[in-house]
């Protein structure tokens, strides 16, 4: 049987940094107010005359590439999780594959909002342990920002969320890597978190762009205290989960990665599993909320600062929207 490992990893940020101060200047909050709920410090937002979705995953695809010594022509297949596409269609994925100028290559996307990142890990380990593909690019990527509401009536979502791009590699090996992946979800709270429109079930003059006069679900709707509720439940669930499946007690975690959705989260999470300060990575502070990115942007910014070693446990574990929660358990 063939298993899966991540040779590399890179991550792209663009290089406008919004910091709470600014948004206090046009919106009632603070940055009191902002860290004290979030944890959040600065995000990144993109400069829309620049900067694409698949110009960013490029330069994540490069530094990953870099990373771990192979040549871009050497991917067999790319999964790409996003809920921020450059277009509402095709997906992002063929339009990385243009920018590498990878053609006749398949590319599939996936649309898992915060767990996004850790579902397109585990299609891609599976494809690779069925010996279709020997080696897979895997982006998670977004642009929040040009969707955001930056005034008070908008708060609530505009502070927690930026931009950014994380890229792994996966290579097909004969030692296990990616332990196990374990995915769910619970459509019953799919309004608790979303985005109504664009969307496809209404009625013809409802989807005209020039027939729209409200454009309040366009903009994203969050219940953040069901989300907060369910989140700290679901995490320590599927972490468990891992550590369970692969007969791994807590301790034996050298580093975990979660979905950098909110600090108050990740520090229940650290609490609830008893683990050290440094046996947890967070980085939500300098990126705000970067759904399907952040799990990947944080991984890259981790084994940059040597902080995954060969031979180490790595456990990522995610919760989002839809609701859906994953988790992934890695010896890397």
């Amino acid at each position: 049987m063939k298993y899966s490992e991540i040779i590399g990893a890179g991550h792209y940020v663009p290089e406008t940094i919004i910091t709470n101060d600014y948004l206090s200047q046009i919106m009632d909050t603070s940055d009191e107010w902002i860290i004290e709920r979030t944890g959040i410090k600065e995000r990144r937002y993109i400069d829309p005359s620049k900067d694409t979705l698949a110009n960013m995953s490029k330069k994540a695809t490069d530094m990953a590439l870099s990373q771990a010594g192979i040549h871009k022509e050497e991917i067999d297949f790319i999964v790409f999780a996003t809920i921020t596409p450059d277009y509402f269609f095709p997906g992002s994925g063929v339009l990385l594959q243009r920018e590498l100028g990878l053609e006749g290559i398949g590319a599939l996307d996936l649309r898992n909002a915060c767990s996004g990142f850790i579902y397109a890990l585990s299609v891609a380990d599976q494809f690779i342990k069925t010996g279709m593909y020997k080696t897979i690019l895997v982006v998670g990527g977004e642009i929040q920002s040009t969707a955001l509401d930056l005034t008070t009536r908008g708060r609530n979502t505009a502070i927690i969320f930026g931009d950014g791009v994380g890229a792994t590699i996966l290579r097909a090996t004969n030692e296990p890597g990616i332990l196990s992946t374990h995915l769910h979800a619970d459509g019953k709270f799919a309004e608790e978190l979303y985005v109504k429109d664009p969307g496809s079930s209404r009625p013809r003059e409802e989807r005209q762009p020039e027939q729209i006069l409200d454009t309040s679900t366009y903009k994203v709707f969050m219940n953040g205290n069901m989300v907060f509720k369910h989140a700290v439940i679901r995490f320590i669930e599927v972490i468990n989960e891992a550590l369970d499946h692969n007969q791994l007690k807590k301790e034996d975690i050298d580093l975990l990665i979660p979905h950098q959705a909110n600090l108050r989260i990740s520090k229940f999470i650290q609490s609830k599993l008893q683990l050290p300060d440094e046996k947890i990575y967070n980085n939500i502070m300098y990126y705000g909320n970067t759904t399907a990115a952040s799990i990947p942007i944080a991984m890259s910014e981790a084994l940059q600062e040597g902080k995954i070693k060969k031979g180490q446990i790595i456990c990522l574990a995610a919760f989002g929207s839809g609701f859906t929660w994953a988790s992934a358990m890695i010896k890397w």
